[in-house]
């Protein structure tokens, strides 16, 4: 079975999120690593509209 393609920034995130250690997040199941990554974003835009955000910091609102 192949690795799921995931960058090193989103691993580190999934991997915080999930409160497992890197190396057991690259031997997860891909359909779990599915299901754990949609949890985390659904969890993060939840945040983000409960602080009256549009999920990007970044953008400035004066444009």
């Amino acid at each position: 079975m192949r690795r799921m393609p995931l960058s090193a920034d989103t691993a580190q995130k999934l991997a915080a999120h999930l409160k497992v250690p890197l190396e057991h997040l690259m031997h997860m199941p891909q359909h779990i690593l599915l299901q754990k990554l949609a949890e985390m974003a659904e969890k993060e835009a939840g945040a983000a509209s409960e602080n009256g955000t549009n999920g990007n910091p970044e953008k400035n609102n004066n444009e």
